[in-house]
């Protein structure tokens, strides 16, 4: 069975955990575990919704694939040096996995443990700038690769699915991929054309931003 991580912290993005979980579930070789700093209840960054963390970070030191979420709680836990308990935790599980991802903000957490280092990356457009300034190169792309260092990271939220399958083809194969697509039934057909930051006109750019500064 491949193992995958899905690491948990207070105030973090509910579909960048669900949407690769739901994806990745779906294969009958892969089991998915939600760890954390201690097994409980994490709560998302609006504290609507709860998932339950199984198994802690000394409990899973081994995973073959780890998922980062992102959320508005990895600003405080890139204030700790490193990113604190969950830096610590990537930084001793990266060398012996197949694949270390994260999806929307948390490749903010992927740099602070100093795994993008020098490397191109994306994440949530609004946080751009920051993850320059950990030490990445942020580019305006929905999922960029670099296998040789096993690393994949994904923008923002939703973006999460598209990488979730990319894992399931780079880990079984293009097949079982596209089976698990149509498991999800994932056939986007918006009824918007304002899902990135280049299509999104000034007064739609400014309503999001009004929204995510009301945000507590």
């Amino acid at each position: 069975m491949t193992l995958v991580a899905i690491p948990l912290f207070p105030r973090f993005t509910a579909l960048d955990a669900v949407g690769p979980y739901e994806v990745l579930q779906r294969i009958p070789s892969i089991d998915v575990v939600f760890v954390g700093s201690r097994r409980d209840e994490m709560r998302t960054e609006n504290g609507m919704l709860g998932l339950a963390c199984d198994a802690t970070f000394d409990d899973v030191d081994a995973p073959d694939v780890v998922v980062v979420p992102g959320g508005i709680g990895t600003r405080e836990l890139i204030r700790d040096d490193g990113g604190g308990a969950i830096g610590g935790w990537l930084r001793s599980v990266h060398p012996t996995t197949a694949f270390t991802t994260s999806v929307c903000t948390g490749a903010l957490l992927l740099a602070a443990a100093g795994l993008l280092d020098g490397l191109t990356a994306t994440t949530h457009w609004r946080a751009a700038e920051v993850l320059n300034d950990l030490g990445a190169r942020y580019v305006p792309t929905r999922v960029v690769e670099h296998l040789p260092q096993r690393i994949i990271t994904a923008a923002g939220v939703s973006s999460g699915i598209d990488m979730a399958l990319r894992l399931v083809e780079l880990l079984v194969d293009r097949q079982a991929a596209q089976a698990a697509q149509l498991l999800i039934e994932y056939d986007p057909q918006p009824p918007f054309d304002a899902g990135a930051l280049a299509k999104a006109g000034e007064a739609t750019l400014a309503r999001a931003n009004e929204y995510l500064q009301a945000r507590p």
